[in-house]
């Protein structure tokens, strides 16, 4: 008896799944031939479009279109502001660009005095750099300037270890080279039998070194004069074992003719997967290495991103002087000045990045250039399994704006294995109520009661505590999904040991960016603002960063993923925040906790922001905002007064488009 009932409930489980497995068939089935279908019409309007670009009318029409599409910026610009102010802020910042091109150049360089102090300063530390140039034919300018600019170091303690692989074409460069051996002991030059790359050359010049720490210095660029000083510094004041700075391009004859002024953040491991933003001036505990190799020539062309994410991987303690302090010359043949001098650097980069993420034991990514630039990545992890998402969203009356949220999530979400937790706070009007009842007869979707004053915290805290998946979507009814695989996009990154919250791209209405991450300390009240706010959807951000998934100190609430283990054991949301601020307080405790934040750009949707609720600038509501940021500054001003890690301190905290601070 016991075995034929034994039996029986087998081939009952059997039928439960393959029933189950049928239905999600078909349902992934239903949503391939979707998108076959939106691939055929993309292909059809290409097509199209190909046709009328090579028309004879286009091409004629150029002029035209150029001053119609400047009206039409221009008329968005006004319109984002209410008047001309977004012209005066745009036409602000590159004063104040301007400007700062002329402080961080030769203008910035130490007095005579100041260059004194730091030649005479006594470290605590003896350390020697050793600066590692691999040379190739360099011309003669280029050269001269390079290795002036190592002699004119402030710390003294370096050797430069040049190794020239030049032809016999450019044999002036040995004769450059030994005539600063002569004079500079601390010169040190080896011809090399052949021209073996830039990677064999810098391992060939490693062969020479003798210092504790190794510098990368390319041959046509220029070092600060005070570069080596402020890494001592690291060293001595934060046990530095890698250490790089903030750097620009230039052009011609001058450092003063720059181009790009680049700051950075703070190490961020998920924007070095996606970007080589540290680049120039890396320097690193020779103990890093190991025994090993600086660079690997089989990544020849983006040796140094692979070399930079296999030491850091390995550092104990990397650290940014956040300093404009390398001079990136920009020339026809350079990287700085077109990426297609060395193409193949774009197949080097992904080899590099995927060695790098298969040594971190991630299998079965993809690896993908973005619009932005070639070597910017769009890294997709594999998602493992199916876990289930409890998607929680607050509410109050506002049936249309539910409505469009909930219909969003149904019509347009790829992942099916999901719940949806409304949870009902104070609603007044018949129709919501009536709203209620429908979405009850949808067995994804749950209606709890909330009874008590509002606390955008506590109704949340309430609604995960009811979620049955292992991951929560903390998010506003006023938001609408755009991208189908949304869920998707921020599980890839929640699922990671390392992370904590994931935050999605956000839109106004009108498709100008209301969240792309969050900054502490940004904005008039100095608790936390959004970065790239009100910007078009078809901009890059500032040196592309939004067209790649990175580290940030905060991602709003509006749309906010984190594993329900890590909701809980950071004690949810804190409900001394009633209504603002408690997103970013709940990030900091992430952080605190030793996870990362992620804002992604490749899980987009729209959020009507504070239509539900309305704006916090008028009457009681300014003065509870008011005393929640007050509250926010007290609780967290230690790391308040740090600065936000992933925002460089040379930017404004008055502006969210990283616009450099006003000196006077």
């Amino acid at each position: 008896m016991e075995v034929k009932q034994t039996e029986e409930k087998c081939e009952e489980n059997m039928r439960y799944y393959k029933e189950a497995y049928e239905q999600e068939r078909q349902k992934r089935l239903i949503l391939v031939n979707k998108l076959a279908d939106a691939e055929g019409r993309v292909a059809d309007l290409e097509q199209k479009l190909n046709r009328i670009k090579n028309s004879t009318f286009w091409k004629l029409s150029k002029p035209f279109r150029s001053m119609i599409h400047w009206m039409i910026r221009t008329k968005e610009r006004v319109a984002r502001y209410g008047n001309v102010k977004g012209i005066f802020r745009k036409l602000q910042a590159k004063q104040i660009e301007q400007r700062a091109k002329a402080r961080y150049g030769t203008a910035g360089f130490p007095e005579p005095d100041e260059m004194k102090r730091q030649q005479e300063t006594i470290f605590p530390k003896k350390i020697k750099f050793s600066i590692l140039v691999p040379l190739y034919n360099t011309p003669e300018k280029f050269l001269t300037e390079a290795i002036d600019s190592v002699i004119a170091q402030t710390y003294g303690n370096w050797e430069l270890c040049l190794a020239d692989g030049s032809d016999g074409a450019h044999a002036y460069v040995e004769t450059i080279c030994k005539q600063y051996q002569e004079k500079d002991t601390r010169v040190r030059y080896r011809k090399l039998e052949k021209n073996g790359g830039i990677s064999y050359n810098t391992n060939c010049a490693l062969e020479m070194a003798t210092g504790e720490y190794i510098g990368l210095f390319d041959h046509d660029d220029i070092l600060h004069p005070t570069v080596l000083f402020e890494y001592m510094k690291a060293i001595c004041e934060k046990d530095a074992d890698y250490i790089y700075c903030d750097e620009t391009t230039f052009h011609g004859n001058s450092i003063n003719n720059m181009i790009t002024l680049h700051f950075k953040p703070d190490f961020a491991i998920d924007n070095l997967r996606a970007n080589n933003y540290i680049c120039h001036f890396s320097v690193f505990a020779r103990t890093l290495l190991e025994g090993t190799e600086v660079f690997r020539t089989c990544f020849d062309g983006s040796q140094d991103h692979d070399m930079i994410l296999r030491l850091t991987a390995k550092a104990k303690r990397v650290v940014h002087v956040p300093k404009l302090l390398y001079y990136w010359r920009s020339h026809k043949e350079s990287v700085a000045s077109d990426i297609n001098a060395k193409s193949y650097a774009i197949d080097a980069a992904k080899g590099a990045v995927a060695d790098h993420l298969r040594s971190q034991g991630f299998e079965h990514f993809e690896i993908t250039s973005t619009k932005a630039f070639e070597t910017i990545f769009r890294i997709r992890y594999e998602i493992l399994g199916i876990p289930k998402i409890s998607i929680v969203i607050p509410n109050k009356d506002h049936y249309e704006d539910l409505k469009r949220c909930v219909t969003s999530i149904i019509d347009r979400s790829s992942y099916d294995n999901y719940e949806i937790i409304i949870v009902e706070n104070g609603s007044k009007t018949q129709e919501i109520f009536q709203y209620y009842d429908q979405l009850r007869q949808n067995p994804k979707i749950r209606v709890l009661t909330y009874e008590d004053e509002f606390n955008y915290s506590r109704i949340n805290n309430l609604g995960v505590s009811a979620a049955e998946g292992s991951y929560v979507v903390l998010l506003n009814n006023d938001t609408q999904v755009i991208t189908l695989n949304w869920m998707e996009e921020l599980l890839m990154y929640a699922q990671r040991e390392d992370v904590g919250a994931v935050g999605a791209k956000l839109y106004y209405e009108d498709k100008t960016i209301q969240h792309a991450g969050v900054v502490i300390g940004l904005g008039a009240h100095r608790t936390a603002g959004h970065t790239h706010y009100r910007v078009s959807s078809n901009n890059l951000g500032y040196m592309g960063r939004l067209c790649y998934a990175q580290d940030v100190s905060a991602v709003t609430g509006a749309c906010l993923m984190v594993k329900k283990e890590i909701y809980e054991k950071i004690g949810g949301l804190d409900e001394d925040f009633a209504v603002s601020l408690n997103d970013v307080d709940f990030c900091l405790r992430i952080r605190e906790a030793g996870y990362l934040n992620v804002f992604t750009p490749f899980a987009e949707l729209y959020h009507f922001e504070s239509i539900s609720r309305g704006l916090d600038d008028k009457g009681a509501k300014a003065e509870r905002y008011n005393q929640e940021s007050e509250r926010f500054r007290k609780k967290w001003r230690n790391l308040l007064e740090m600065g936000d890690p992933y925002y460089n301190p040379n930017f404004s905290l008055d502006r969210s488009d990283f616009a450099l601070k006003i000196q006077n």
